[in-house]
């Protein structure tokens, strides 16, 4: 018996930083069980040259990576969504976009890596920074026990997961 792969869609607002990060980091972590997508509400048409430069060094694929329109996730002929999680970051007033549907979805807020400031290095800190945050939500994601956890519970995992880690960024 084959088990179900689960579609993912990370959504955020710009899709050149994060929610790609975010895909590439589940499409290889999640082993063939997950099959991560990600777009923006409003699209910067380019995958930011940090977040590539760092999915690269961290010897992750970077090919066909591409900043994308939500709303190609929305049609009828789209795969269906099993999950869907938004990775823009409320407390930079970023408008986050809201999924239709009935996907179990949770909000896990990383600061935009693509706004930092400074020089080269300290951008590229910030870049680490949202990679090192969303491995680790994915890392945790990935070992729930998916088939085992009722509806109610499972959203209470995927909403601790967000809390959790948006307390450990702000702590610093």
């Amino acid at each position: 018996m084959t088990e179900k792969t689960f579609n993912v869609l990370f959504l955020c607002t710009g899709n050149s930083a994060r929610s790609i990060m975010a895909e590439v980091l589940l499409n290889t972590m999640g082993a063939g069980r997950f099959k991560a997508y990600s777009a923006g509400s409003h699209p910067r048409g380019q995958v930011h040259a940090l977040a590539l430069e760092l999915i690269g060094k961290n010897r992750l694929p970077t090919q066909g990576l591409r900043s994308k329109d939500w709303e190609g996730f929305a049609r009828p002929d789209a795969p269906h969504m099993d999950f869907v999680f938004t990775v823009c970051d409320h407390a930079a007033a970023e408008v986050c976009p809201v999924w239709p549907g009935q996907p179990m979805s949770a909000h896990w807020g990383i600061p935009d890596p693509a706004t930092a400031e400074g020089n080269d290095t300290q951008r590229m800190l910030a870049f680490r920074e949202a990679f090192r945050a969303l491995e680790n939500r994915i890392k945790i994601f990935v070992n729930l026990p998916l088939r085992s956890l009722d509806k109610v519970r499972l959203q209470q995992k995927l909403d601790e997961i967000g809390q959790a880690a948006a307390q450990s960024v702000e702590n610093g």
